[in-house]
């Protein structure tokens, strides 16, 4: 029989601060004694006092203090079964170098001008977003990002900055691009790397959380002082909302950097991790997952979320792993964080690294996802059935070179819901059938931080392809997911055929997670190169933009108004969407030879995706029978007024 622990429900967990007191309230219920310990500083020999801290209700301990404590760092000295450990707090919202003390913060005094009336860019439905990942450390840390904080949150809110060949970089290039929202990379004080060390090149994505309400210090212009980075990432999110940008965060609530050195640990020893018979469970492939069904835990995580949201004003999160969490938490996290913002965005990986001992059926994983509201899923069907499967490097896809792959492309333009002109007995990939509720719930991408960037995996899986064709097959890998329904997403970099080199060695890297910054920097001279495949992904995101039909929210709608045309060449998906304002024609030619589509209405169409070109502006017109270029998409509108 499972343990029971004291809970406690307070919203008063952490640090309760006015410049006239401070209380201290921690979760310990199994201690036998704590004592806080007062420092001058985040590290060194500066102990001020220890005070012993009294058992309060709930398993927690409790001590207040009279005078303004804002700039005192501070630790517990836990003492459970005869054993005494220091530890940081673990609602801590502010630290010192490399998060070893929490600090007390007057939260107000961290906050830019104007940062208190500030927020990111409404969202009607979440179809809506067009999401890019960027990693603070990658985006601005190459020479030629023109930016002068590096890698940086401050780099990331310089305005005004281009490349050598006077590109917009960092920021402004997000910007250029048209996004709706970026994905930042894991930016909470993570372990992997020594903030201490401002001299040796150190990189990590950041996926080995330590202190989750607690900015990285490593991307602040001081590490050592714990409200520079408080306020540097507010600084940062506050330049995105003001280029009408929101900010997804990405969490990892489903591990911890370690156990041992862990402050749930030695808070709560065990209570905060699963367990085997032998050890620990570890579906998150990295030594330990934590019990996020615990109510301790849950609420451990809904606070750190709202904590974000309210604190920092983040848009939406991204949950690492979500398959690794209970799906009643991921539902009351959706409940809890839309009394806030009812168009917050959240979504996560829909698997997990490893085997659990939480049952399936009640795990966020994707074949799970319609049994909760207002959470979405990445799906890996369009990601493996556009460019291969990203854990074997020479399979193909639909656009490198698979044949009779129309049903499967099918199956992620529909966004994975109910489509009568799927046939699910011939798709393979996800044997449950369409796995989301309405397209709300998909995800689509060819390429994230993990695995090979999808322009690796074109030169992998077609290794004598000239420049020429991979670019063709890198358009049209961004077609589909483009016009396909459900919420588009895409690395940063992916849109000029961004590579992860590892050098010296002439490979490619499909795991940079530690690499060095040679591999993961975006190289804006790079992008330059390509900057005809820029502006195609520009031209796509634009015309998806300006057309409600690309971006319905429900799967009646999907049902009702997307037809597939069945007289389609081999090797060619196509489609049309009918609304009462227009009809959309798409047409997916995965050949390398052009292809001709008979229309399936009358009247005249005025293209304006074709071959190399993508954008609002009409190319030309077709009408009766048309041409598709090889590896092409083709996109033309019909619109009302033109039948008229």
């Amino acid at each position: 029989m499972e343990k029971q622990w004291e809970t406690y429900l307070g919203n008063d967990l952490g640090v309760t601060y006015t410049s006239e007191k401070a209380i201290f309230r921690l979760w310990a219920p199994t201690a036998e004694n704590v004592k806080l310990c007062l420092y001058k500083e985040g590290d060194g020999d500066c102990l001020i006092t220890t005070a012993d801290m009294t058992k309060s209700k709930g398993g927690t301990w409790m001590l207040e203090r009279r005078a303004d404590f804002a700039g005192i760092y501070y630790t517990y000295l836990v003492t459970i079964d005869g054993v005494t450990r220091e530890t940081v707090d673990p609602y801590a919202v502010a630290a010192g170098v490399n998060g070893k003390r929490a600090m007390v913060v007057d939260l107000l005094e961290t906050n830019p001008d104007g940062f208190l009336d500030e927020k990111g860019p409404a969202l009607a439905s979440p179809t809506d977003a067009i999401i890019c990942e960027v990693s603070v450390a990658d985006i601005t840390n190459d020479a030629t990002s023109g930016v002068r904080h590096k890698g940086k949150f401050l780099g990331l809110a310089e305005k005004g900055t281009k490349s050598p060949q006077g590109m917009p970089t960092g920021l402004d290039y997000l910007k250029w691009l048209g996004i709706t929202h970026v994905q930042i990379m894991p930016s909470y004080d993570f372990g992997s790397i020594d903030e201490a060390d401002t001299v040796t090149e150190q990189y990590n994505w950041g996926y080995d959380p330590v202190n989750y309400n607690v900015p990285e210090g490593s991307y602040s212009t001081d590490p050592f002082h714990g409200e520079v980075r408080i306020r540097e990432m507010k600084t940062m999110i506050q330049a995105f909302h003001a280029e009408g940008i929101g900010v997804i965060m990405d969490v990892v609530y489903n591990h911890t950097y370690d156990i041992e050195h862990s402050c749930f640990q030695k808070t709560a020893p065990d209570y905060f991790y699963r367990k085997t018979e032998t050890g620990y469970s570890d579906a998150s492939a990295c030594g330990n997952e934590i019990a996020s069904e615990r109510t301790m835990v849950r609420k451990y995580i809904i606070d750190s979320l709202k904590y974000w949201m309210t604190e920092y004003h983040i848009d939406g999160f991204r949950f690492d792993l979500m398959g690794v969490l209970d799906l009643e938490t991921m539902q009351m996290i959706s409940d809890e964080l839309r009394k806030i913002r009812p168009d917050v965005l959240l979504y996560g990986e829909g698997w997990t690294g490893g085997a659990s001992t939480l049952p399936d059926d009640v795990r966020a994983l994707k074949a799970n996802i319609s049994k909760i509201k207002g959470i979405g899923a990445f799906s890996d069907d369009i990601r493996d059935t556009v460019r291969g499967h990203v854990f074997y490097h020479l399979e193909t896809g639909f656009i490198n070179g698979k044949e009779h792959y129309e049903n499967d492309i099918r199956y992620s333009v529909t966004g994975a819901t109910m489509h009568p002109q799927v046939d699910y007995r011939a798709y393979t990939y996800t044997t449950t059938g369409p796995w989301a509720a309405n397209p709300a719930e998909v995800v689509n991408y060819i390429s994230c931080h993990d695995n090979l960037t999808l322009w690796d995996k074109l030169q992998t899986t077609c290794p004598d392809a000239t420049e020429e064709e991979l670019l063709a097959m890198n358009r049209l890998g961004a077609a589909v997911v483009l016009t396909s329904q459900g919420i588009p997403f895409f690395l940063s970099g992916e849109e000029f055929g961004r590579s992860k080199p590892i050098e010296g060695t002439g490979e490619l890297c499909e795991n940079s997670y530690n690499m060095p910054r040679f591999t993961n920097n975006i190289r804006y001279d790079a992008a330059y190169a390509h900057r005809l495949l820029i502006d195609y992904y520009r031209g796509l995101i634009a015309f998806r933009k300006k057309h409600p039909a690309l971006r319905f929210e429900s799967a009646d709608q999907v049902r009702m108004q997307l037809h597939f045309d069945d007289n389609a060449p081999d090797n060619v998906v196509a489609f049309w969407i009918e609304t009462p304002e227009e009809k959309i024609y798409v047409a997916l030619n995965a050949n390398w030879e052009k292809k001709e589509v008979k229309l399936p209405f009358d009247g005249r169409l005025q293209v304006y995706v074709s071959g190399e070109k993508a954008g609002c502006d009409i190319l030309y017109s077709i009408a009766e029978n048309t041409e598709i270029l090889p590896k092409s998409a083709l996109i033309a509108v019909q619109s009302k007024q033109m039948d008229d």
